[in-house]
């Protein structure tokens, strides 16, 4: 990944607390984990993995965060086994090469730490994939426009916990955003991997 210029896949919150029964299950993860797995495995060193990190418990977060981890107490990190909150491990192994960038909101760019490490390393261009397609990669997709990054949405290797939202966040993203984003299927982006830099 320290190649000038060079892509890297941002692999959006591909984790086991969203994978297994807690209060937070998104079942489409299963469904779209193989089109995630093609990704990091083309190139595991140009692979970052976001990973959400709830609070300890409620209380330290203040405002709607605070009412956000009320609503699922289960949820947060005190309550949770720690290996609820790590990669899947069908991803997971592929660290190290691959990264890891912790977060505690929805965009990864909020505090500017990841936008600091890519650029260091000369990245200009993302790739996008993980959960969930309206949320937390939708906010992904979002900063990376903003920051300028050429930006990559890898269609199918992205899921939801809702069709309705899930749709309607592909038609946005895809009518709105067309100057500034290239949205395609993960065969497409294997295909062409080598053009993507």
């Amino acid at each position: 990944m320290d190649r000038p210029g060079q892509l890297v896949h941002l692999c959006v919150d591909v984790q086991n607390m969203f994978a297994q029964d807690t209060a937070w299950h998104t079942p489409w993860l299963a469904r779209v984990l193989p089109a995630i797995e093609a990704l990091v495995a083309r190139d595991p060193a140009a692979t970052i993995f976001t990973r959400f990190i709830p609070p300890a418990k409620a209380e330290e977060e203040s405002g709607t965060w605070h009412d956000y981890y009320a609503r699922w107490p289960s949820m947060v990190a005190s309550r949770l086994p720690p290996e609820m909150l790590r990669v899947v491990p069908s991803l997971a192994r592929h660290m190290p090469p691959a990264d890891h960038f912790d977060k505690n909101r929805y965009s990864p760019w909020l505090f500017g730490n990841l936008d600091r490490t890519l650029r260091g390393r000369g990245v200009d261009t993302v790739l996008i994939s993980g959960g969930e397609t309206d949320v937390c990669v939708m906010a992904t997709v979002l900063g990376a426009v903003d920051l300028g990054y050429r930006t990559i949405l890898a269609t199918d290797a992205v899921f939801g916990s809702a069709d309705q939202t899930h749709d309607a966040a592909l038609t946005v993203i895809n009518s709105r955003f067309g100057q500034q984003l290239t949205a395609c299927s993960t065969q497409e982006l294997l295909d062409n991997w080598k053009d993507l830099a």
